[in-house]
């Protein structure tokens, strides 16, 4: 399994884009302002993307993937969501209002775009893959993804607070090779990541101890001005676990 990182900040800057990951050039977990970086060809040949909540640093790219291949394509884009990030990508972005509704374009018998239901906890097959979604704790209702190639597992938490279904979830697993987590603020700002339901260095390095496997951890969705310091404090925070910190271009083999 290969995964592209096409963005992996908290925001947008020179060189920053939201989150989207790229998997064997057909699937997209999330699709934020890294989809931007992809060329009409390479949006072509994805078939299917994974969202793992409704907001705007997660979606805001597939509005625009919509409307890039129109005419370019002869089969549905394929969106899997849970009922509550559905029912809010038809509410507030694709209502005509925001953007065109592209489940009902050209026609409704031959949309650009497909929704589809997914249940936490029941895994289905995607692009080959074993793909498994699981709850996470956010301000919104959200999921992670667990992806099994057959020779590897790989998560992905998505936008997550500590919560004991979490790790209860990902020790519930067999096998655990890459863990890729996020961590939104420095810790001086514990109370906004409170608030806005984002770990902290400090928050992940004691919840990590929960965890009973030992994967490679990537950390993700630094926020932009904050990178220098998260990245100082997870020093001691993530002390004794192998860590890297996420770059856009980055490639996960697992």
């Amino acid at each position: 399994m290969r995964i592209k990182v096409l963005g992996c900040s908290g925001g947008v800057g020179p060189g920053l884009r939201t989150t989207s990951l790229l998997v064997n050039d057909e699937l997209l977990i999330d699709a934020g302002t890294g989809v931007g970086d992809l060329s009409l060809a390479q949006m072509s040949r994805v078939t299917d993307v994974l969202l793992t909540h409704s907001h705007l640093d997660h979606v805001c790219g597939l509005a625009f993937m919509a409307d890039n291949l129109f005419d370019l394509i002869d089969r549905p884009l394929r969106v899997h969501g849970t009922a509550a990030t559905i029912k809010a990508l038809r509410d507030h972005l694709f209502n005509w209002v925001i953007w065109p509704d592209f489940s009902q374009l050209p026609d409704a018998e031959h949309p650009l775009i497909t929704f589809h239901q997914i249940e936490p906890g029941t895994p289905l097959k995607l692009c080959g893959l074993g793909v498994t979604a699981f709850e996470v704790l956010h301000t919104v209702p959200a999921v992670g993804y667990a992806i099994d190639s057959g020779e590897g597992v790989f998560v992905f938490s998505g936008d997550t607070y500590a919560c004991e279904r979490l790790w209860n979830t990902l020790n519930a697993m067999p096998r655990l090779d890459r863990l890729m987590i996020e961590v939104a603020f420095p810790d001086e700002e514990a109370a906004l990541g409170e608030l806005s339901r984002h770990f902290t260095p400090a928050l992940l390095g004691a919840e990590l101890k929960k965890l009973r496997h030992r994967p490679k951890v990537l950390l993700t969705h630094h926020k932009p001005g904050a990178e220098r310091a998260i990245e100082q404090e997870c020093v001691a925070a993530l002390a004794g676990w192998d860590y890297s910190h996420l770059k856009r271009g980055d490639i996960i083999l697992s």
